[in-house]
């Protein structure tokens, strides 16, 4: 008898644990197909562009002012204007404005990062918490990022895509 209630506890222990992880409800969602199509990031990309032009201009520009200075030094030193202590110091004036140059560069990145990162913030908030939204409504236990290349989902049954849920809480 006591064999028969160790089984029958096992066997409604068993059952109970069955039916809590068939309760559990697995998606995932395409977060660069979303973010690729949400209208916000698309009237992003256009301000980021002009911000990287006016940058890459005014780099061009500070390039183009070397060049010419350089230009002068190199005929002036041709024409035995300079002396070898005003070439020297118009060597060092030109690598201090070279040097200028290299870290412009550096800032112009850090400066379009930033930007971009300032304007994507409110872009990813809003896809999260629709995201949160269709999860709570569908009643989804876990959403996995299925975008290509994520590397955080090695299988998925596409009957458990939440992509077009998550784009319609968004209105899209």
């Amino acid at each position: 008898m006591k064999q028969f209630m160790k089984i029958s506890f096992l066997f409604v222990a068993f059952f109970a644990l069955s039916l809590n992880v068939s309760a559990q409800k697995y998606g995932y969602v395409n977060s660069d197909l979303i973010l690729s199509e949400v209208p916000e990031f698309k009237q992003m990309e256009p301000q980021l562009e002009s911000l990287q032009k006016v940058l890459q201009k005014k780099g061009q520009k500070m390039v183009e002012d070397l060049q010419r200075e350089s230009q002068a030094a190199q005929a002036d030193l041709e024409a035995g204007k300079l002396s070898p202590v005003q070439q020297e110091a118009k060597q060092k004036e030109l690598q201090e404005k070279q040097n200028k140059i290299l870290e412009f560069e550096q800032t112009m990145q850090q400066q379009l990062l930033a930007k971009r990162n300032e304007l994507l913030e409110p872009i990813l908030v809003k896809i999260n918490d629709a995201i949160t939204a269709v999860a709570k409504a569908q009643g989804y236990t876990m959403l996995f990022n299925g975008s290509p290349g994520a590397g955080i989902l090695l299988y998925a049954d596409d009957a458990q895509d939440a992509t077009t849920a998550v784009k319609t809480q968004l209105g899209m």
